[in-house]
C-alpha cells in the first residue's frame, strides 16, 4: 500500500504485516456474510477464520453469520453456529444417528428437534476481544465491545461493554444522546471519501465536540 492510499477492501490482508485480513475477501461459506473492512487478527492463522472461528457451521439448518462493517475481530474469537446443539427434548443428549450405522438407523430423526435460535448477527464498528465465544442467536449492536475470553450468550445492546462469562452488562461507552446520534449517523455507511473527511472527527477524544459536529452533520441531511 503506497503512502496516502487508503487500504483495499478488496485485499485480502489488511495490514503490511500480514497478520489481519479482510474477511469478506476470504471466507467461503454462502451462510457468512461480511461487510466491508471488517478485519480478523490472528498472527498464526489469520486464513483459517472459517475453520477455525466459525464453528460448526453446516449450512443446510439455514443459519448464518452476519457481520458488519469495520468490526474488529481478535485473535481466538469463536461464533457457535446452531449445529453445536443437541436435541434436548428426549432423555438422552447423545447424537445416535450422527455417529452412523444401526445407531443411525435405528434412532429417530433429530435435525428437526435441534434447538434453532437463528442467526448470529454483529453490528458495524463491534469490538470483540481475544477469545471470546458468541453463542448461536446472539445480535451484538453497532459500537458494542465484547471483552476478552467473554461468553456472550444474550443480545448486546449497541454502544455497551459486556466482559466475563457469562457476559454482562458493564457500561455504556457513551451518554444516551451521543449512542442515539451515532446510530443515526451510520457513518460506517458513508461512501470513502466521506469516511476519511471523518476521520479526524470519529478519533477525536472531545466528545462534547464531537457531538456538536455530529449534530450538524444531521442537520444537513
Amino acid at each position: 500500500m503506497m503512502e496516502g492510499e487508503i487500504p483495499n477492501p478488496s485485499e485480502i490482508y489488511a495490514t503490511k504485516y500480514k497478520t489481519s485480513v479482510f474477511l469478506k475477501n476470504i471466507v467461503k461459506a454462502p451462510n457468512i456474510i461480511v461487510g466491508d473492512y471488517t478485519y480478523y487478527d490472528d498472527d498464526e492463522h489469520p486464513l483459517e477464520f472459517e475453520k477455525r472461528n466459525a464453528l460448526f457451521n453446516y449450512p443446510f439448518l439455514h443459519d448464518r453469520l452476519i457481520i458488519g462493517k469495520f468490526v474488529q475481530i481478535a485473535k481466538g474469537a469463536t461464533f457457535i453456529m446452531n449445529a453445536a446443539n443437541h436435541r434436548l427434548n428426549t432423555a438422552t443428549t447423545y447424537p445416535f444417528n450422527v455417529l452412523g450405522g444401526l445407531w443411525e438407523e435405528i434412532s429417530t430423526p433429530h435435525i428437526e428437534d435441534l434447538p434453532n435460535k437463528g442467526d448470529i448477527v454483529v453490528g458495524n464498528d463491534v469490538w470483540i476481544g481475544h477469545n471470546a465465544v458468541i453463542m448461536p442467536g446472539v445480535k451484538i449492536g453497532d459500537g458494542a465491545i465484547v471483552g476478552a475470553y467473554a461468553i456472550v450468550a444474550k443480545n448486546v445492546e449497541p454502544y455497551s461493554v459486556v466482559v466475563g462469562n457469562p457476559a454482562h452488562f458493564v457500561k455504556y461507552r457513551f451518554h444516551e444522546s451521543l449512542r442515539k446520534k451515532l446510530l443515526e449517523l451510520k457513518w460506517w455507511d458513508f461512501d470513502s471519501q466521506t469516511i476519511i473527511e471523518l476521520i479526524p472527527l470519529l478519533t477525536s477524544n472531545n466528545l462534547v465536540e464531537v457531538e456538536q459536529q455530529i449534530d450538524l452533520l444531521l442537520k444537513k441531511r
